[in-house]
């Protein structure tokens, strides 16, 4: 039982991993530029990034299988640059990147929000660029917020399904993460496997959610 647990425990954590970090650089982009209305459209935008997380995981997975396929209008850039990404980990990494997308970019928008933007003024006037102004100044007040985003996509990650199947597949020893494997199990009747699995999403997803709580509460003096 442990020995077929741990493949499917390292690839969820690492899924969950690399696609909190793949979402990280983009999420605080989106944030900070709807947070300080530097676009036009502000609502049409928050409306996109928000999709991914109201529209139903499956339908989410079969469009990137269309953008990704063999029959993508894109599938001779993929060929050229030797893309191949259906029914590889990479493609698990990039279904649970768009379905938690959403939470981390939201909560960065709220984030670079709540920071006064008085100290950023401050900054400019003693004649700092905007981009260091960012990196100096904003960035630092609102990493509270986007470690708590982070964590959120983190855990949206490891229960990722709809998408992860479509565009991955539930290949075992090769896509089959957590949420994957209590699905194949329970098709194959295993129920004290299915609730190993399910016991330890449990676990890990308390854990993520008890570290996000005690990052954002406040500190005392």
């Amino acid at each position: 039982m442990i020995e077929s647990t741990l493949p499917i425990l390292g690839l969820t954590l690492w899924v969950g991993l690399l696609s909190t970090l793949f979402c990280l650089p983009f999420a605080i982009g989106i944030g900070y530029v709807l947070a300080r209305q530097l676009v036009p459209f502000p609502s049409l935008l928050r409306a996109l990034v928000s999709l991914p997380m109201v529209m139903p995981p499956v339908a989410v997975g079969l469009a990137l299988l269309w953008l990704f396929g063999t029959t993508s209008p894109f599938a001779p850039i993929w060929q050229g640059l030797g893309i191949q990404l259906i029914f590889t980990p990479s493609a698990a990494v990039v279904a649970a990147a768009v379905v938690g997308f959403p939470l981390l970019a939201r909560s960065a928008e709220q984030s670079f929000a709540e920071v006064d933007t008085s100290y950023e003024e401050v900054a400019r006037t003693l004649g700092a660029s905007r981009i260091a102004t960012f990196y100096r100044v904003s960035l630092p007040l609102a990493r509270r917020g986007l470690l708590y985003g982070s964590l959120l996509c983190f855990a949206r990650a490891l229960g990722e399904f709809g998408a992860t199947a479509v565009l991955a597949g539930i290949i075992p020893g090769k896509t089959e993460t957590l949420s994957l494997g209590i699905w194949s199990r329970i098709q194959l009747g295993d129920d004290a496997g299915a609730a190993g699995l399910v016991g330890l999403s449990f676990a890990l997803a308390l854990a993520s959610m008890i570290a996000a709580e005690r990052w954002l509460r406040p500190r005392q003096r």
